[in-house]
């Protein structure tokens, strides 16, 4: 009798330990929502998206997440009313067991399979997480996933409205002109001109994609005098004086050409043989800060979302307005104009991108995170980047990020594929719109407590 009642006793304890693992809380931290970050990031270098496109999938996404948390108690701003067309989210029907963090990565997961190519691949990784979390507590894992895919599918119903669609459709651009000072496509692939519609697209915070128009290039001439000429000879010089240097430690130019290289496609031809190297894009070199300030920082999970969205969306608006200078003004690159006047052997540090010049879209996307980041984490923010370790290069040092987006604008000379004009307004024109995106984007009632977070 005594053996069975302790073999009862030790079965009601299992029961109530297994029981008990079941209610256990799920504990979601920034870290989780900086690793879905980067598996969003990881894909897109696989799938090769241009940089326009890959910046309209981290705003969307990180918009879905963030709006997933407007569910449970946090100091923030819905977007609603403050980005274009954005109607409000769904609230939940019972937020008894909700965990809104876990809504929010689910909402940034579907969102951003629905945007890439390479579905399995973010699904299978996905669902290994909601596994793990799902053992704890089931009931509030089918709750909070529940609520983010709702949330999700509202984000897809505003999505499906921004033009983007319709761009998939619209001519190419490829433009082959006696006028000379039009853009041309470049070697090695002479590839048409990517996304030459993107103006098109429904912007986030910005009014219209010419708001933030720049002052036009300087007026195109080969005349040994005039200010053009003088900016293409610029670039041949800057070539020629680190090909002096060579590829030594002093080269200091040619290692800030390559950490800002962000080419998502670089063509590589040996013989008959052709083959890419994949990179992150501009708008994922800047992500990666915007990890490394929420890490430093110690964000938690809302901020930690916050930033990213913030600066995704400002990101975003970047593209458009520099995409819809560049097919205006459908300018020249430095690479055409220097094989056929200075030096037909000539060729650029960086492989020039397939699209016009003006402005320079590193400069204008830099500008605008730049200004998002200080507004969120401060002026005199230092930290060391090494978004690009993973792909050889060393770690850089910054003592903010208006240094490093003055750097990045630079490093377009230093590469060669840029004139000083489209690198200085360019910088101008993303530091005038990021300024608009902080100034008219409110998330946040009390900035006083975020930074003591």
């Amino acid at each position: 009798m005594k053996l069975l009642n302790n073999t009862i006793l030790v079965t009601i304890s299992l029961l109530l330990f297994i029981s008990c693992k079941k209610d256990e809380p799920i504990v979601v931290s920034s870290e989780d929502y900086h690793i879905a970050v980067d598996k969003l990031t990881e894909i897109q270098v696989h799938d090769i998206f241009s940089p326009p496109v890959a910046s309209r999938i981290y705003a969307y996404s990180n918009i879905a997440a963030y709006e997933a948390l407007q569910a449970g108690e946090t100091e923030y701003s819905s977007l609603v009313g403050q980005v274009n067309e954005l109607t409000p989210i769904p609230a939940p029907k019972d937020t008894a067991g909700l965990n809104p963090r876990i809504s929010s990565i689910v909402a940034f997961y579907e969102i951003g399979k629905s945007l890439i190519f390479s579905e399995d691949r973010i699904g299978n990784f996905r669902d290994s997480i909601y596994k793990s979390w799902e053992k704890k507590n089931p009931e509030s894992f089918r709750k909070s996933k529940e609520y983010g895919l709702q949330v999700a599918q509202h984000i897809k119903g505003w999505m499906s409205k921004d033009n983007y669609a319709e761009t998939r459709t619209m001519p190419k651009f490829s433009l082959y002109t006696d006028d000379e000072s039009r853009w041309q496509p470049t070697p090695p692939s002479y590839m048409d001109g990517i996304e030459p519609h993107w103006m098109k697209i429904r912007p986030f915070v910005i009014d219209s994609a010419n708001q933030f128009r720049p002052a036009p290039p300087p007026e195109f001439s080969m005349e040994p005098d005039s200010e053009f000429y003088k900016e293409l000879v610029e670039v041949y010089e800057v070539k020629k004086e680190m090909d002096e240097i060579g590829d030594s430690d002093k080269n200091e130019k040619l290692e800030i050409a390559k950490f800002w290289d962000c080419n998502p496609y670089v063509s590589t031809q040996k013989g008959h043989l052709m083959f890419a190297t994949k990179k992150i894009t501009p708008g994922g070199h800047w992500i990666g800060i915007t990890k490394i300030a929420c890490r430093k920082s110690n964000s938690d999970f809302e901020k930690t979302v916050y930033a990213y969205t913030r600066t995704s969306i400002a990101m975003a608006d970047a593209f458009i307005s520099c995409w819809d200078e560049k097919y205006r003004s459908n300018l020249v690159r430095p690479e055409t104009l220097i094989n056929k006047y200075i030096d037909e052997n000539w060729s650029p540090v960086l492989q020039t991108p397939p699209f016009p010049e003006y402005t320079s879209g590193h400069s204008v996307v830099s500008g605008a995170a730049a200004m998002v980041l200080t507004d969120i984490f401060g002026d005199n923010f230092s930290f060391e980047d090494d978004t690009e370790t993973h792909y050889g290069l060393p770690v850089r040092t910054f003592n903010s990020f208006n240094e490093a987006s003055r750097e990045a604008a630079n490093s377009r000379l230093f590469g060669g594929i840029h004139y000083r004009a489209a690198i200085e307004v360019g910088l101008k024109q993303g530091r005038e719109l990021g300024t608009f995106v902080v100034e008219n984007l409110k998330l946040s009632p009390n900035k006083q407590s975020l930074a003591s977070n």
